[in-house]
């Protein structure tokens, strides 16, 4: 299993304004390069090579670093056709989609950009790296990360590593290759189910509310509308200031809930039922007011990082399918749109039982899992003589 680990680069002055050059140069490279992809009709990456790879040595870049800048532009190309072909950008004819296709791909002068082994390397016992720039070669840039983070990249790292700029601070994001933990059998199924008032309700009674969290994204909505009406320099300056931090907030907030409901699965030795809520955008119509919560809803990123801690964890993971799993009830399997009576409660028309509304679903998602493992398990009966 693939999992990335950010390292933050402690550079000194020149080294910072080494580092800031070498993305600026590749990155405008990257520019001119994916002119000439377009311009000859997005060729293969060999051929694009034939293209662009003198100019590319002649603008100083290293042979390691032309190649990488190649490879980006052809897989950003890659990338757009499948966005195209999985209909993500709109039809065809859209605005949004002969945008898209009428002119070449840019890059930002601080865009990630790739470096292997042959350009950058790795002195973790002195918590050192040692790194390519077309200034020369920069050897001692410290960096910063955390015990575990430092065992992590001893042990797994593997291919290639991104060098980024946010905010004037540098980091270096790596791929690591964790192995996963062999599944065991599951006593049994958690149920989870998403939501936006609840941001996640499981069958063994934790409930992750999200009043907190919508409260948050509301004051950040507001504050954002404030500072793009007034349109002068201070202002955009705090909107870069604060951008990504609703984002890190988030994310920090899923990671956590992740981890509970790995924990209490991996605890009481059973597997975990997700909802399957893809392209949940394309199937729902909201009032306008309302599209914005769904629209900000991360329960794409929270759902992934159930699964890769559960893959780590070893702990037996099962998409089911949330169609009715809020209309009906889990004690009798009654199923009536009336059953929901409003956002958090549960009123059975056929056998009367309450319940809260969420909870009652997580039963339901729960007992969907058990089915879902049971159709899809091997059969442990002994062979017929």
């Amino acid at each position: 299993m693939k999992i990335v680990v950010q390292v933050k680069l402690i550079a000194e002055a020149e080294q910072a304004a080494a580092l800031s050059a070498t993305l600026t140069a590749c990155n405008d490279a990257a520019n001119w390069v994916s002119v000439v992809a377009f311009e000859h009709g997005v060729p293969r990456e060999y051929e694009l090579r034939k293209h662009t790879y003198a100019e590319l040595k002649a603008r100083g870049l290293g042979a390691q670093a032309a190649q990488h800048v190649i490879k980006k532009v052809r897989d950003s190309y890659t990338t757009l056709k499948a966005n195209v072909r999985a209909g993500n950008l709109g039809k065809e004819g859209t605005k949004r989609r002969r945008r898209a296709e009428s002119k070449p791909i840019s890059f930002r002068p601080d865009a990630a950009q790739p470096f292997d082994d042959r350009c950058l390397s790795w002195q973790l016992d002195a918590q050192t790296v040692s790194i390519w720039t077309t200034s020369g070669r920069l050897r001692g840039i410290r960096l910063a990360c955390s015990t575990g983070a430092l065992e992590t990249l001893q042990d797994h790292r593997r291919g290639e590593s991104d060098l980024i700029e946010r905010d004037g601070v540098f980091y270096l994001i790596a791929t690591c290759d964790v192995p996963e933990a062999e599944p065991y059998e599951p006593d049994g199924f958690v149920g989870v189910d998403l939501g936006i008032v609840n941001i996640a309700t499981t069958s063994t009674g934790y409930q992750a509310a999200g009043r907190g969290l919508n409260r948050y994204r509301k004051r950040q909505l507001v504050l954002r509308a404030k500072l793009q009406r007034k349109r002068t320099k201070s202002a955009k300056r705090r909107l870069r200031e604060r951008s990504r931090r609703e984002q890190r907030h988030v994310k920090n907030t899923n990671h956590v809930i992740a981890k509970t409901i790995v924990t209490e699965a991996e605890r009481t030795s059973a597997g975990i039922s997700l909802e399957e809520l893809k392209g949940i955008r394309q199937r729902v119509r909201l009032r306008k007011p309302q599209r914005v919560a769904l629209h900000s809803w991360g329960f794409a990123q929270l759902g992934e990082f159930i699964v890769y801690k559960a893959r780590r964890a070893g702990v037996p993971l099962v998409f089911v399918d949330p169609a009715y799993t809020s209309q009906m009830c889990c004690e009798c399997e009654y199923v009536d749109r009336r059953n929901r009576v409003d956002q958090g409660l549960f009123i059975c028309r056929g056998c009367g039982v309450v319940a809260h509304a969420d909870r009652n679903a997580s039963h339901n998602i729960a007992s969907r899992g058990v089915a879902v493992w049971n159709a899809g398990r091997e059969s442990r009966a002994p062979a017929t003589p």
